[in-house]
């Protein structure tokens, strides 16, 4: 079986859209040119591909939500470049910003460098891409290598900042916060605290049936089930 080139993955692609799933896609943010492919269905892909840089990068490019979304799970995180992230970030949107390119971005050489960057943007979906990589930053990497001190000033920053945030970036840092208190032990007491003073975190989820979760009873859910602080091998899924 040779390599496959970009346009032979689209073609796949698109046999695998469904109406269906491109009606679910959209109202979560996504939209013109996309398939409707399901994640579960683009995973045979992957299973061929493994990680290919050349044709992440191809697919990434289209601007087709599928293929984006495709390029984040063949990405090879030792290969990209901080230019490449940086440029994924500027035409990230919805669930690109939210979970593809943060991915990305946490199992790179870049995580902490460009989230601390980007969480400081104006722009709604770049500022919520930072808090996203920020939360799989500490998912994955074990604490000895986490600047603990500066995370706990993270989550202090989120107590100050999250009611008068942007839409989307209140969702990052709700699911940031959570990340924290469930993957740095040291930290899940104040993150537990600090979701208890924020209270009730209200995001326009775009009349879907998500929810934003409660940090603290989530926090406390994983303790309970005796989780806090099991890493996981990587941030892609």
């Amino acid at each position: 079986m040779g390599t496959m080139t970009k346009d032979d993955v689209l073609s796949e692609l698109e046999k695998m859209g469904t109406p269906s799933t491109k009606k679910i896609l959209v109202n979560h943010g996504a939209r013109e040119p996309l398939f409707g492919v399901k994640v579960g269905d683009m995973k045979k892909i992957v299973k061929r591909v493994k990680k290919d840089h050349a044709l992440s990068l191809a697919l990434f490019a289209t601007g087709n939500y599928d293929a984006m979304y495709l390029a984040g799970l063949i990405a090879d995180e030792k290969k990209i470049t901080k230019k490449d992230l940086e440029s994924w970030v500027t035409s990230a949107y919805a669930g690109i910003a939210e979970y593809t390119v943060p991915w990305i971005v946490a199992e790179s050489a870049f995580g902490w460098e460009l989230s601390m960057k980007w969480i400081d943007s104006t722009k709604e979906h770049i500022a919520a891409t930072g808090w996203a990589s920020l939360g799989n930053l500490v998912a994955i990497l074990p604490d000895e290598k986490l600047d603990i001190p500066a995370f706990e000033k993270l989550i202090a920053r989120i107590k100050k900042e999250i009611h008068t945030s942007q839409n989307r970036v209140r969702y990052a840092m709700n699911w940031f916060l959570i990340s924290v208190g469930a993957y740095v032990a040291a930290l899940t007491e104040s993150s537990k605290q600090i979701a208890k003073s924020i209270g009730p975190v209200t995001v326009d989820m775009n009349g879907t049936a998500c929810k934003v979760p409660s940090a603290f009873d989530y926090i406390a859910k994983i303790e309970k089930m005796g989780r806090i602080g099991k890493k996981k091998k990587q941030a892609r899924c």
